[in-house]
């Protein structure tokens, strides 16, 4: 993901601070890419059968995943404004759907003695995240910035890695 952060006009700490939202907003996503990332890479180690649906449904967050360069940018160019963030918002949204989905297909592959049906359950921050993310989309039209930490909680809670899966396979 490149944003293509400017060099600061200076090399003092107050040339910095005009870069603070793009910095902020490109954190932001790349913690986001990591937290995928890990999750997913997680998700099928622990996998025992991949079907056609499982890969559709894979593709589907990939195509969430990979519209997070635009809405990055486009909340850092107008970091203020709510519909860039409510975007953004949206973009989140889909990634966390599209996971779940790929989970919920990837246990129908493995059928009724699905090991991933029972690693996964209990699954607070999975459905606490998309609450948060609808709220988050709301706030973007009442206080932009309240928007935009409420996305800064959520990858908070996910910097915590989920254990289940890995002391499973572990």
């Amino acid at each position: 993901m490149v944003l293509q952060i400017q060099v600061p006009d200076g090399a003092t700490l107050a040339a910095l601070e005009p870069l603070i939202p793009t910095l902020l907003a490109y954190v932001l996503s790349f913690v986001y890419v990591g937290i995928y990332w890990n999750n997913h890479h997680h998700l099928l180690q622990a996998s025992s059968r991949i079907s056609g649906s499982v890969l559709w449904a894979n593709l589907h967050l990939l195509f969430w995943l990979s519209l997070l360069p635009f809405g990055t940018r486009w909340m850092d160019d107008y970091y203020t404004q709510p519909l860039p963030s409510a975007a953004y918002g949206v973009v989140l949204l889909g990634a966390a759907v599209a996971y779940w989905l790929l989970q919920r297909r990837i246990i129908a592959a493995e059928g009724d003695s699905s090991a991933l049906k029972q690693m996964l359950a209990g699954d607070w921050k999975g459905k606490l995240s998309p609450v948060l993310y609808l709220l988050g989309i709301g706030l973007s039209f009442v206080q932009v910035h309240l928007a935009q930490a409420t996305y800064a909680l959520v990858a908070l809670l996910w910097l915590i890695p989920d254990r289940r899966i890995e002391r499973r396979i572990g």
